[in-house]
């Protein structure tokens, strides 16, 4: 069966589909296309899309890129929710996508592999630190390449300390991100980077200071 049956019969999970300014990641600052699949296999304590946890609308294949392509751009980000919860379904998106040039990213809470992905997207891991009340599978970041990225969300002094002990055992050849959880104290983050030196980026979420979605 080819890729065009696979689409027309196939569907997934999608809380929203909407065009907007990438806040976070390497590619911070350029429009972009976000595809939101619903579901997570984590409850993270300061997550910022509870919306998607849970639900979504059952959409085809050929709506989601009928959608995608009526938004316009050639950079998409699928994100969540954790898109890796529908891995099936997400390699059938991601291979459409790729098939028509478009320059993919996705985002994962680093708890289910995703090297089979990294032929046609760049993948951000977020290392869940300990004021979420989650972990991350510490084991994937070997995967990452200089193409991916790592993002640790922290809150405090303690989430820093962990981020930067992770950093130290895992050494990755991708950017490393440290962002600050909305409504802590940024320039405290900002002063332990600097002051040990940490071998990462400060990193607000710009579509948040914009007022954007």
């Amino acid at each position: 069966m080819n890729l065009q049956a696979v689409m027309q019969k196939s569907y997934m999970k999608v809380s929203e589909i909407f065009r907007s300014i990438q806040g976070e990641g390497r590619n911070q600052g350029r429009p972009c296309t976000f595809i939101r699949l619903a579901g997570c296999n984590l409850r993270c304590s300061w997550c910022d899309t509870p919306h998607a946890l849970t639900g979504g609308t059952e959409m085809g294949y050929n709506e989601v890129a009928a959608q995608v392509s009526a938004l316009g751009g050639t950079y998409v980000c699928i994100t969540g929710g954790e898109p890796l919860t529908q891995k099936k379904g997400l390699h059938v998106l991601v291979d459409f996508l790729a098939a028509r040039g478009f320059q993919i990213d996705i985002e994962t809470n680093g708890t289910i592999a995703f090297s089979e992905f990294q032929d046609h997207a760049s993948i951000c891991m977020d290392v869940k630190c300990p004021s979420s009340g989650e972990k991350s599978d510490l084991s994937l970041l070997p995967a990452i390449t200089g193409r991916d990225s790592v993002k640790f969300v922290v809150r405090d002094l303690q989430d820093c300390e962990y981020a930067e002990g992770v950093m130290k055992a895992y050494p990755v050849d991708g950017e490393v991100f440290f962002s600050p959880v909305e409504g802590s104290d940024a320039a405290f983050v900002a002063r332990y980077l600097v002051e040990h030196d940490i071998p990462a980026r400060l990193q607000l979420q710009l579509h948040k200071i914009l007022g954007m979605v």
